[in-house]
């Protein structure tokens, strides 16, 4: 008989490249799951109205969807392409249900290389995002990325930093806590209850040891160095009552697995090691 999990999401690339979104949301809703996060690039491959009908048909709801553009200052009308794009995003999201539209500030390394000035770019690009994310009945989620991906991915490297802007910000913005990219962190235990009411999204993960690629070599949780039981008591502590979403990028290791076998590993270390 399927046991529902309500406490545990999945993030569909967790799955790995070789099952498409359909099949995808199929497996997760056999296995129990009813909580799912998704990317632009796999709503992508079956289009809005298709995704959509694929979660409502599988009773799969939406943790967050990932992950708004970079913010450049403006030139040659880049701001404005980039504005349009999160616009799109945020409609989808509403097409999909989604709770939430996740943020990591974008990169910072090609227009410009000072951190400061390209979070004030990505500042200046949310404020053009507000009505609509509200009209929506969107959250913006702010997700702080390792410090690994301080040039491409992210602009915010603890959680600290990522709290200090929602509040100079003044408006509705949750934060992600995800245990790969912020386990390192002396602070995080004082922060984390810092957080309290503003903690929308928690993730896990493992850190591989040695880890081999920046972006795609994740380790199962059980299989790292974090301690995930501690910090998933911080972020309980805090107030969060929301799913635990497992997130793994793995193109050495899970992907190249039947995504089954992934995805009952992933339930039964989420019972054992998180």
């Amino acid at each position: 008989m399927m046991t529902l999990r309500p406490d545990l999401a999945i993030n569909l690339v967790t799955l790995g490249p070789s099952i498409d979104f359909g099949s995808a949301a199929k497996l997760c809703a056999a296995y129990g799951i009813r909580h799912v996060g998704v990317t632009k690039e796999q709503v992508g491959t079956v289009g809005v109205t298709e995704a959509a009908r694929i979660l409502r048909g599988e009773g799969l709801s939406v943790t967050a969807y990932a992950r708004l553009p970079a913010f450049p200052a403006t030139r040659d009308g880049a701001r404005q392409a980039a504005i349009d794009e999160a616009l799109r995003m945020i409609e989808a999201a509403q097409s999909i249900s989604a709770a939430g539209i996740i943020a990591t500030g974008g990169q910072a390394g090609r227009d410009y290389k000072d951190l400061g000035r390209a979070r004030l770019y990505f500042s200046e690009g949310l404020q053009a995002l507000l009505q609509p994310v509200r009209q929506a009945g969107l959250q913006i989620l702010l997700e702080p990325l390792h410090p690994m991906y301080a040039a491409d991915r992210g602009l915010f490297f603890t959680l600290r930093q990522a709290l200090e802007f929602c509040r100079s910000f003044r408006a509705d913005i949750g934060v992600i806590v995800d245990a790969y990219h912020l386990w390192w962190d002396p602070n995080l235990a004082e922060d984390i209850s810092r957080a309290a009411g503003l903690i929308q999204g928690y993730h896990v993960s493992d850190w591989r040891l040695p880890t081999r690629t920046l972006l795609t070599d994740r380790a199962m949780m059980g299989d790292g160095c974090i301690d995930l039981p501690r910090i998933r008591r911080l972020v309980q502590d805090a107030g969060y009552v929301g799913p635990h979403e497992i997130e793994i990028f793995s193109e050495h290791d899970w992907w190249k697995r039947p995504p089954a076998e992934i995805l009952k590993t992933c339930i039964e270390r989420f019972s054992t090691a998180c």
